[in-house]
């Protein structure tokens, strides 16, 4: 019997405290060595060991590899709350290296709740039950019910969830007796006795209770994984198995342990030794050979492999990678079985622990059924073919998450999140080259260029991923003096909806590479770009607030003194709804391009005489200290978010009138105009996709249903519109991509998306659709 587990090594390390040291180099050897596991006792109440979890944490940071675990956590003196948080902790510390190893220890009468009464062993088997529910029920971050449990033994009333650990972690219990092996059928994800304590049959009987509760359960027996503790010694012994349990040479330890691995599903032997010595050997000559002897029994199944199966046992017999309670929350329309194994090792589904993490974005609360998360552009391509295979599910591409129309994450479809690619390098220092992939994010862009004295002027906030910004536009701190982002783009790497990989730039696939600067989100997803970047040194920069009583007025001033400045200035505003008893504010920061004092102070000094000023602060710093600006926290958004954007020329008495009506009437929280004259203006308006070269002013609205935002954006601010900015629009249409592009220029771009993606792939977005179908 087997059950489709690869096999694995690890040892089982005594938790001395005399000398400290003396356990983690122990596990730090069992790395070196190539075991996959490293495990300690949890005997708290021993003066002479560490304190368990304190060690694992230790060892954690002294190791790069290896998975940690206790062997066996003894859980009547490990409160399971509190044992879940320190799980997930060290999980996510470690980079999704921590494994949960359950016993039931002996000190169930140090629960209060117990009234320090001894517990039968089937109430021991409740009570550990119980645990691990509690213990699962505070890693399922992603569950927005109240947390309860009224047991007899842990009882829970609304306590927080969270923080869901790095991968699943698995629950493995130490047990014999029946009523626990039959919890483990029910709740276990791994089994693990020690050989000192079986009699002959033990292994097959148990097995067979475990399977048969695992059945009655629901559960594929194959899900859990079953291990074996093991100790021995090396010795000149009699060859050919017939001394000794694993007292000999190590070519009779190997056909001592295969019987276990073929006869009774053993895929992990963990090795109780504190001696380097035996440790060393063990792993060179026992553990390679046993794989060996393994592999020619079961057909390959005891090496090692990096792919997984997403879904159930594939055709080799191989266990399923994620338990049943993990796969009944997939989604229908995926077919998960199918993703290829490249992806498997980095695709997150609605029933995984770091799933909370990822289905949101900045703004829009979102449920995929899948998020792949590829690492190279080869794996994107992967990605695309896979979601070329689902056309009747949604499908979104990620790069940051910040993107304010929300459209990439979704509602039961797939994602593909670029985060994983986030590599950034120069290619020729004296063009100011740099190659930058589209999952960074622009605060690490602005640190990685700050030391060779280069900028590139992206967005306002560091938080933005590079992808979606550097194919829509990108309006930022140094527009006005450097233009656009995507002005500074010399080449770009994109994947296709057919797979490929192109390289477009101005000689080659010269008209994608027009299309990708402004409306790249429809023709592809971009791995990589090719930026050539600019010269910034120290910088002024200025956050002001000022009393905005004179809404209109305040817009008419401020427009006119960003127009009327020097290119080395570019300015953002942004002003709120009313506040009662209090007057309106308007927030202005603003870059000025220049490390000389004197010279920012006076660029500001018009508008330091246009209204109050209440707040200020004005200092030199680096560009890259005003991208700094952003929190490395996933996303967690709920909901739809309504954000409406316009672009517009010069501040006219009429659209300031109208912007502060729309203002006045609580129909916007956050209302921000961003400087785009200037440099901007340099580039003819057919050069590329983004076509509206002549607007001085970005405007962008967020609010939500419930204060009109949409229809008084429409009735007051859209009219004095003369274009929009795809990145911050909610509402999707073929109203939105007139706007967004005048006709030729749309025209242009479904004639190229026709050629590229006629099957519209890339769809859930501000989409594009192929020439051969209407738009109207």
């Amino acid at each position: 019997m087997h059950y489709g587990h690869e096999l694995e090594f690890g040892t089982f390390i005594t938790p001395t405290n005399d000398p400290p040291q003396a356990p983690v180099r122990l596990a730090e050897l069992s790395e070196a060595a190539g075991y996959e596991l490293v495990t300690f006792q949890d005997h708290p109440y021993q003066p002479r060991f560490h304190d368990t979890q304190t060690l694992m944490t230790w060892v954690a940071a002294r190791t790069e590899r290896i998975r940690i675990a206790a062997n066996v956590t003894n859980v009547p003196l490990r409160p399971p709350a509190v044992l879940a948080r320190s799980a997930a902790s060290l999980d996510l510390l470690s980079g999704g290296r921590f494994e949960l190893a359950l016993g039931a220890g002996g000190f169930w009468d140090a629960i209060e709740a117990m009234g320090g009464r001894r517990l039968t062993p089937g109430q021991a088997v409740d009570a550990l039950s119980e645990a691990i529910d509690v213990i699962r029920g505070v890693w399922d971050q992603g569950e927005r019910a109240r947390f309860q449990l009224d047991g007899e033994y842990y009882r829970v009333d609304g306590a927080k969830r969270g923080p869901a650990p790095a991968h699943n972690i698995p629950i493995w219990i130490g047990a014999l007796k029946p009523r626990m092996l039959r919890l483990i059928g029910r709740k276990g994800d791994g089994w693990l006795p020690s050989l000192a304590y079986l009699q002959p049959g033990d292994l097959q009987r148990a097995n067979a209770t475990i399977d048969e509760a695992a059945t009655a359960a629901g559960r594929d027996p194959r899900e859990i994984r079953r291990m074996l503790n093991i100790g021995g010694r090396f010795s000149a012994g009699a060859a050919g198995g017939a001394g000794r349990m694993l007292d000999g040479p190590a070519g009779q330890w190997v056909e001592q342990l295969l019987p276990f691995v073929v006869d009774d599903g053993i895929s992990t032997f963990i090795l109780a030794s504190d001696d380097p010595g035996t440790i060393q050997h063990f792993a060179a000559e026992v553990a390679p050979a046993l794989r060996d002897a393994a592999a020619r029994e079961l057909g390959g199944l005891g090496g090692r492999s990096d792919a997984g199966d997403v879904d159930g046992a594939d055709a080799t017999g191989s266990a399923p990678t994620r338990s049943t309670a993990v796969r009944a929350k997939r989604r229908d329309g995926i077919r998960y079985d199918g993703l290829p194994p490249a992806l498997a090792a980095h695709a997150i589904e609605p029933g995984d622990a770091g799933y909370a993490r990822v289905k949101s974005t900045y703004l829009r609360g979102g449920a995929p059924g899948l998020v792949l998360q590829p690492g190279d552009a080869d794996e994107v391509a992967e990605a695309v073919r896979f979601a070329s295979r689902h056309p009747e599910v949604p499908f979104g591409v990620r790069s940051g998450g910040h993107g304010i129309s929300g459209r990439s994450t979704n509602d039961g479809g797939i994602v593909i999140d670029l985060s994983r690619m986030h590599g950034m390098a120069v290619l020729d220092e004296a063009s100011r080259l740099v190659r930058i992939e589209a999952g960074a994010r622009w605060k690490d862009v602005a640190a990685f260029l700050a030391p060779h004295g280069w900028a590139l002027s992206s967005g306002d906030y560091g938080g933005v991923g590079v992808g979606g910004l550097a194919t829509a536009g990108g309006i930022g701190w140094l527009a006005r003096e450097h233009g656009l982002t995507i002005d500074h783009l010399r080449a770009v790497e994109l994947v296709l909806a057919d797979g490929s990989i192109v390289r477009a730039d101005a000689a080659k696939h010269p008209d994608l590479f027009w299309a990708v600067r402004g409306a790249g989100a429809n023709f592809g997803v971009a791995t990589a770009f090719e930026f050539e970047v600019d010269e910034v040194g120290v910088v002024g920069f200025a956050q002001l607030a000022f009393d905005a009583s004179d809404r209109a007025g305040f817009l008419e001033a401020w427009g006119r003194w960003v127009v009327e400045s020097p290119r080395d200035v570019t300015s953002f505003l942004i002003m709120g709804g009313a506040r009662p008893g209090q007057p309106p504010i308007a927030s202005v920061m603003a870059m000025v391009d220049s490390d000389d004092p004197d010279t920012v102070l006076a660029r500001l000094q018009p508008l330091a005489d246009v209204a109050p000023l209440l707040g200020q602060d004005v200092r030199l710093t680096t560009y890259d200290a005003v991208l700094a600006n952003a929190s490395d926290e996933s996303h967690a958004a709920e909901g739809e978010p309504t954000s409406r954007s316009g672009i517009v020329g010069r501040i006219t008495p009429e659209f300031a009138r109208d912007a502060a009506r729309f203002l006045d009437e609580g129909s916007s929280y956050f209302f921000q105009l961003r400087a785009m004259g200037g440099a901007v203006h340099d580039v003819p308006a057919d050069a590329t996709a983004f076509a509206h070269r002549d607007g001085e002013f970005s405007v962008v609205a967020f609010g939500t249903a419930a204060m009109r935002t949409s229809e008084r954006w429409d009735e007051l601010v859209a009219p004095h519109a003369e274009g929009a900015y795809l990145s911050f629009e909610t509402v999707q249409g073929a109203a939105t991509l007139r706007a967004a592009f005048p006709p030729a220029t749309l025209e242009r771009l479904r004639a190229i998306k026709a050629e590229v993606d006629p099957g519209n792939l890339f769809r859930d977005n501000a989409n594009i659709e192929p020439a051969t179908v209407s738009v109207e």
